[in-house]
């Protein structure tokens, strides 16, 4: 097991976990699957040293990653928020990575002097739910129904810590 920085090269495993995601409409509001190419801005603009990217690795493979990102960039007064997300292979879920990838995310969070973490995912993403929970993130906020996949609805929830 190792966590580390993200590099270039670990792009395209990233995409292939996220394209995962999508694909089960439960992990993320995203509804189309991205080219390595389409996520390279967005690579790009988490390469600083308080919105990363963080890889887990299994035998140099990378099987799950998170990042931070700013919350309502451009407003100072939320410069100690950050919004954490995450994904992990489909292959190796339920073995423990989420929790490993938490408690890195947690600790980093004090480094890097954010007093509040916030977490954004959809009502039936229960396992994701329960992540949070293990770690003491509370219910901070709840949009009902605006998630609209052909149809089928779902709440926008807002999971919060305070570091």
């Amino acid at each position: 097991m190792n966590i580390r920085l993200a590099e270039y090269k670990d792009l395209e495993a990233m995409v292939e976990i996220y394209n995962q995601a999508i694909l089960t409409h439960r992990c993320t509001a995203a509804m189309d699957t991205f080219s390595v190419e389409e996520r390279i801005p967005w690579f790009e603009g988490h390469q600083t040293l308080e919105y990363s990217i963080y890889v887990y690795e299994i035998d140099n493979k990378v099987v799950g990653y998170l990042y931070f990102s700013g919350y309502r960039p451009g407003r100072r007064a939320m410069r100690y928020t950050a919004e954490i997300s995450y994904y992990i292979h489909r292959d190796y879920q339920r073995q423990g990575i989420g929790t490993k990838l938490m408690g890195f995310a947690i600790n980093k969070s004090k480094e890097l002097n954010f007093k509040n973490l916030i977490a954004i995912l959809l009502e039936w993403n229960v396992p994701s739910i329960k992540l949070l929970e293990k770690f003491g993130f509370k219910e901070w906020g709840r949009l009902p129904e605006i998630a609209d996949f052909d149809g089928e609805v779902c709440s926008h929830l807002y999971y919060g810590l305070k570091i």
